[in-house]
């Protein structure tokens, strides 16, 4: 017997699936925005002359990027609590995502930084800058303008894989599609519209960052 498409039937669930999309966004726009600090702040550690600053940062991102997303998140959302530290299902996703992307931006954003000439140092230090001064306006922002691109993709790949927080009940669009499933029995349909949804999502986000990344980077950021 043919199978006969109905996708119909979702539109009695529009309030899950948006509530789903949401939840997405919401996840990915506070991990990218603390997960980027986090890697501006990691990649300056682990280009200081520091040696047990530098050690300490590279074990932590070599721990992050080594294992995977889903194991962190459970690590995070089952395992603190057995030390007495409860987050909801919420702040369990955030967290993972903020510290899975604070390590892969940690080592993209590095990449930028050694590409830095060291003759453009040696310049600014010749003109009284500080070392602050020199790390914001010679070496952050052209290194920034460098590697968006590669930041840009790291950051639609931590939205993406925001749909295993529904292993923890965060209600973004993988958990809005796999209760409509359950409900109506017609998965072609629902995860259908799913992966069109991810799909203009990531889009929308590569779209959006790229626009960022000209206007702050003054068009050196192109995606």
């Amino acid at each position: 017997m043919a199978y006969r498409f109905d996708f119909s039937s979702l539109a009695d669930y529009t309030p899950v699936l948006v509530q789903g999309v949401a939840t997405t966004v919401g996840l990915t726009l506070i991990g990218g925005v603390l997960g980027v600090g986090i890697g501006i702040a990691g990649a300056a550690a682990r280009s200081s002359g520091n040696a047990p600053v530098r050690f300490a940062v590279g074990s932590y991102v070599e721990l992050i990027r080594n294992t995977p997303f889903l194991v962190q998140l459970f690590f995070i959302f089952f395992g603190l609590p057995s030390l007495g530290v409860r987050l909801p299902e919420w702040q369990a996703a955030v967290l993972a995502m903020v510290i899975n992307l604070g390590a892969y931006a940690t080592e993209i954003i590095r990449a930028g930084i050694d590409a830095t000439p060291k003759g453009q140092i040696e310049a600014g230090a010749s003109l009284g800058m500080t070392g602050p001064q020199i790390f914001r306006y010679i070496i952050l922002g052209p290194a920034m303008g460098k590697i968006w691109p590669a930041l840009t993709s790291q950051i639609i790949i931590v939205m993406l894989g925001s749909s295993v927080c529904s292993q923890i009940a965060v209600e973004e669009l993988s958990f809005a599609a796999n209760f409509i499933q359950s409900r109506n029995f017609r998965p072609f349909e629902v995860y259908f519209l799913a992966t069109a949804l991810y799909l203009a999502l990531a889009i929308a986000l590569r779209w959006l960052l790229a626009r960022l990344g000209d206007r702050m980077f003054r068009g050196g950021a192109r995606v």
